[in-house]
């Protein structure tokens, strides 16, 4: 597929609707904390438009490599995430945007029933509530009670009067389009107590008569 007069930073496009974002592990020096390797669970999830369209997203091959201590102490954390999201729909000529990322807490349950360590509830927490956006690869700092989104894809692009402008949405035309990503990096400072990541993926479909987003949650998982 090509996207004329955009240019995606982070991505790259292989086949007729397929983008790919990888990003290599950072070279780092031994440390005393070994890291942890989540598998986390694929899911499909299928909605009807209003039209009567109806769209399917899939996740796939999602995982997290956590080292805990990557700056030597507890208030630093690092991950390396993979995952992949195909999303396809009925209707051959929707236009489909992927937008997918994950948001950070410290001290927060990111959905579930997730408990404290110290066995309280801690309070839910949604994609608007976060206090910072982030590239992958970049590191944030957050304390209690706050939470970062990471986006995994920054597209460029000129808008109708030429100005520059950024999207975390790839686009897809033909009805279907798969997002992958390897090894993207977040990077999370200054959470003194537990920490919470859970991957999302924003799904815009417009057909000729409807046009509607779907947000696909995955499961939260720990970063010690």
């Amino acid at each position: 597929m090509t996207i004329t007069g955009q240019r995606l930073r982070r991505a790259t496009l292989a086949g007729t609707a397929v983008a790919c974002a990888t990003l290599f592990p950072l070279t780092v020096g031994a440390t005393a904390d070994a890291d942890t390797t989540t598998k986390l669970p694929g899911q499909t999830l299928t909605k009807k438009l209003a039209d009567g369209t109806t769209v399917t997203i899939t996740r796939s091959n999602e995982s997290a490599r956590v080292n805990p201590s990557m700056g030597g102490t507890p208030l630093h954390r690092n991950a390396w995430v993979s995952g992949k999201y195909t999303v396809s729909s009925s209707d051959p000529a929707a236009q489909l945007g992927v937008a997918a990322g994950y948001v950070v807490g410290c001290q927060l349950t990111l959905g579930g029933n997730s408990t404290t360590k110290g066995g309280g509830t801690a309070p839910q927490y949604d994609l608007q509530s976060a206090t910072v956006t982030a590239e992958t690869g970049a590191g944030v700092t957050i304390g209690p009670g706050q939470a970062a989104n990471y986006v995994i894809n920054d597209r460029e692009y000129k808008d109708a009067f030429g100005a520059a402008g950024h999207s975390s949405s790839i686009s897809f035309t033909g009805g279907k389009g798969t997002l992958a990503y390897t090894n993207e990096t977040m990077m999370v400072n200054g959470c003194a107590g537990y920490a919470q990541a859970r991957s999302y993926a924003k799904i815009s479909i417009a057909t000729e008569r409807a046009t509607q987003s779907v947000t696909l949650w995955g499961k939260p998982f720990s970063l010690g």
